[in-house]
């Protein structure tokens, strides 16, 4: 037995020297620059959680609506009254006895008669009915776990039929059932019931019944429908996360964007983590600023989980006692408005970060960690950033609150990189844009964040970053920005302008293309990374360049590997090296009519692979990927390796080798 423990140990030693030794020495000639460039940014805009990355498909299960967040809105949005077999009953959206004072508001049934009127072939009661996000979206075969919590108020105890149907298609016509369960709901006090839904057959356009079965009355909140195949079991949408997977980022930002501070609504409606980290029941709705409501199914607790399972650094955002400046219709005023807190309240904010640290790098002993471990994950998260304020015009009032709360801070938690904020527009000569550098660099700040949304024009010419100091402290995160369309020729000026970003890769730190994710008929801006259905995530030309962008990360540029004859300010190059993976990396854009050609020497790089994998993204530049047409994807191919290579540019087009060393 001794002799066998001594033979593992060796094995074991001499796997983890090859492992040790996996990485190389860079050769000469290159730029050590981040290898975080590509992350993603996560706001809860046309409907990116609810109805999308968050795989809930009841709409309103809380009755939590109001005519506050959508005029006409109200408990019984997404609801309605169904009575098969002529049964007999009312609906009445009460707050009086809630489940808790987060989500007082819950849905009375009074039913009043239930027996069949006339053959309905069995069905019959008096309930509710859910229609999703456009209807429910089902598969054979797959489990759909149910659950709500009810109380039988009056009469006897009551059977809750839960079905999943296709409606029917017209008058007397019964539904098609597609899965059903009975439920005997018989306790006096909130419970919560539990069953499983399992189709019998593929649905597009499901709903979710709910009938009681027998007369009296009965009250119910806090209905979910989840599949139960979700990403890693994480209560995610499978393909949409796999989309952001296949991005390979390095960090997600979150929640916003607006959303951070309340948008334009004032900070009473600002985000609080708080809220978001405990059982569904328990947390608070909130009004998005787009105009819809969050339930928080997705809180800080599942982001913190997703960058876990992607690999990905969380970088959640804090608000720092002051709204956005788009308050109460700000962005139309020559000084824009902003709410602010009292700097004798600001202590509370302080403690919002201070208490997030904790909840998220505290042992189980601390009061937060204890949370964070009685919600299930035990072990620190190890948050390494924290953003405060998100896009604040760079006031007087600004600053003296964001010192506050980053001189605390960063005196508690010295280990936290923290960034910070540039303001709306983050141009040279941009008054907030000047105002938030000088902050940054008077108190050594570690990122700034940059954003700005511009005409493709601008990323096909500009240069921002080439000009930037190379001594100074604060690095660069571009947390969000855009082309303002999403034809082939955008996504091309967006990959001219990140392979500037590399090329400034010491001073730019993170990347994010905003905003990531838009539901079909629920879009609230343009353009947009992935847009998607119920169905399926629809990709556009843009996101093919991020993807390529982030399977490409290294950690040295070098940029005197490739010619490209006849250059122009529409082709751009870099070569990027990644010591840990062993991988090389060329990157090469033509966003011209014109055909080039390119001559690469990669002759400093020793121990190349045979073969390497070209991919290609090319077409017309008014192509566009979009629900009905699908013309722009890369294309893949192995080639032979070589030191020294001619490669053809074709107009409009990306090109990307992958070799390993």
């Amino acid at each position: 037995m001794m002799k066998r423990k001594i033979v593992l140990a060796v094995l074991m030693t001499a796997a983890l020297g090859t492992f040790a030794q996996k990485s190389i020495t860079p050769p000469a000639g290159g730029k050590a620059i981040s290898d975080e460039l590509i992350g993603i940014f996560f706001e809860d805009i046309s409907s990116a959680a609810d109805g999308g990355l968050y795989a809930e498909l009841v709409q309103n299960g809380s009755f939590e609506f109001s005519p506050a967040e959508r005029d006409g809105w109200g408990p019984g949005t997404a609801w309605r009254a169904i009575r098969p077999g002529h049964s007999l009953g009312y609906l009445e959206p009460r707050m009086d006895t809630g489940l808790n004072e987060n989500n007082p508001t819950y849905m009375r049934l009074h039913i009043e008669r239930v027996k069949e009127y006339y053959d309905y072939k069995g069905w019959k009661g008096f309930g509710l009915q859910n229609d999703g996000f456009d209807g429910f979206s089902v598969k054979a075969g797959a489990y759909y776990d149910f659950y709500a919590f009810m109380r039988n108020v009056s009469g006897e105890a009551k059977n809750v039929r839960i079905a999943l149907v296709e409606p029917q298609q017209g008058w007397g016509k019964d539904p098609k059932l597609l899965a059903d369960v009975t439920i005997p709901v018989d306790g006096k006090d909130w419970k919560k019931y539990e069953c499983a839904l399992i189709p019998e057959a593929d649905s597009k356009n499901a709903v979710l019944q709910i009938l009681v079965l027998n007369q009296g009355t009965m009250d119910i909140d806090m209905v979910s429908l989840m599949p139960e195949d979700t990403y890693n079991g994480h209560g995610m949408r499978k393909d949409l996360a796999q989309a952001l997977a296949d991005l390979h980022p390095k960090f997600m930002r979150f929640p916003g964007g607006c959303v951070v501070h309340g948008g334009g609504d004032g900070f009473w409606n600002t985000y609080r983590w708080k809220t978001t980290v405990g059982p569904k029941e328990q947390r608070r709705g909130l009004k998005n600023t787009w105009g819809y409501h969050q339930s928080m199914g997705l809180g800080y607790y599942e982001y913190f989980q997703f960058c876990e399972d992607l690999g990905m650094q969380p970088l959640p955002i804090l608000p720092c006692g002051v709204s956005c400046q788009g308050t109460n219709g700000g962005w139309g005023m020559k000084d824009q408005a902003q709410d602010v807190v009292p700097m004798s309240e600001m202590d509370e904010w302080v403690s919002e970060a201070l208490d997030l640290i904790e909840w998220a790098n505290g042992d189980v002993n601390t009061k937060w960690g204890k949370i964070r471990a009685e919600a299930g994950h035990p072990k620190p998260f190890g948050l390494k950033y924290l953003g405060l304020g998100n896009e604040e015009r760079i006031s007087p009032e600004f600053i003296e609150r964001f010192k506050y709360i980053y001189e605390r801070v960063t005196k508690a938690h010295p280990e936290i990189v923290i960034v910070g904020t540039a303001g709306p527009g983050s141009h040279p000569g941009n008054r907030d844009y000047e105002a938030g550098w000088k902050l940054a660099d008077e108190l050594g700040m570690p990122i700034m964040d940059e954003h700005y949304y511009e005409p493709r024009d601008y990323f096909l010419k500009s240069r921002q970053y080439d000009k930037y100091p190379r001594d100074r402290k604060t690095k660069v995160y571009l947390g969000e920005y855009a082309a303002k369309d999403k034809k082939l020729i955008d996504a091309l000026a967006e990959g001219l302008y990140l392979l500037h970003v590399e090329r400034n890769g010491d001073v730019v730190a993170m990347t994010s293309y905003a905003p990531l994710f838009a539901r079909k008929n629920a879009t609230n801006w343009n353009p947009d990374l992935i847009y998607f259905d119920n169905e399926r995530p629809f990709l556009t030309c843009s996101y093919y360049v991020q993807q390529m962008f982030g399977q490409s990360s290294g950690n040295y540029f070098y940029g005197d590997c490739v010619n490209i004859k006849d250059a122009t300010e529409l082709q751009g190059q870099s070569v990027i090296l990644n010591t840990k993976t062993r991988q090389l990396f060329v990157k090469l854009c033509n966003a011209s009519e014109d055909a080039k050609s390119a001559t690469i020497d990669l002759s400093r790089f020793k121990g190349m692979k045979k073969t390497m994998t070209k991919t290609v993204l090319s077409g017309q530049p008014d192509d566009e990927n979009n629900f009905d047409n699908q013309p722009i994807t890369p294309k893949s191919e192995t080639i032979k390796a070589a030191k020294k290579l001619n490669i053809d540019l074709a107009p409009y087009s990306f090109v990307m080798l992958q070799v390993s060393l």
